[in-house]
């Protein structure tokens, strides 16, 4: 399948064939994980959701009809995946949040890098706490790459809500930001 149009593979895929099936597979697997950590936060959780999203586009893949990118279509329907964990998942009180936090800070940073990592973390934990619709729209624009319009369309809502999610989500950020750094 060497040089195979993503197209090609796609019908190939549709009419049952398994090698096609699995170099989409192989092509999409690293974004859509890094997807469903974004979103969920935790690697096995990221893996599942990711195993199971795969699942549900190999069910639905007779559906797709090239109206929208490949990519398009399999991230929406790994969004509905990560929703329906994130519905599913039981919160955490504030207790049990607070005492995870505390065993995540370590001591001042010796190096640079080490310092960069931290920082990472903490803008990743910002990001895990806006709402949920928020956290969605920062994902597919930052993440994906996606225009307002293809996510106002994956979400079934207007540009002008996807551009107000997004925007609410920044300002939350930077505010939480420069309390962190204060």
């Amino acid at each position: 399948m060497f040089f195979q149009s993503e197209k090609g593979l796609i019908k190939k895929a549709q009419q049952g064939d398994k090698r096609a099936w699995l170099t989409l597979v192989k092509q999409y697997e690293k974004p859509i994980y890094h997807s469903c950590l974004r979103m969920v936060s935790n690697p096995d959780d990221a893996l599942e959701i990711m195993q199971e999203s795969f699942m549900s586009i190999y069910r639905s893949l007779d559906k797709y009809r090239f109206e929208s990118s490949f990519k398009t279509w399999a991230i929406a329907i790994t969004n509905r995946r990560c929703v329906e964990f994130y519905r599913a998942r039981k919160v955490l009180d504030e207790e049990q949040q607070e005492m995870l936090i505390a065993e995540s800070k370590t001591p001042e940073p010796a190096d640079f890098m080490v310092f960069m990592a931290e920082q990472n973390k903490q803008v990743l934990k910002l990001l895990n706490d806006l709402p949920w619709v928020q956290k969605e729209v920062v994902e597919l624009k930052f993440f994906q790459h996606f225009t307002f319009d293809q996510i106002a369309e994956q979400l079934g809502v207007s540009t002008n809500t996807v551009k107000s999610r997004l925007y609410s989500a920044l300002s939350k950020l930077r505010q939480d930001l420069e309390v962190l750094n204060g």
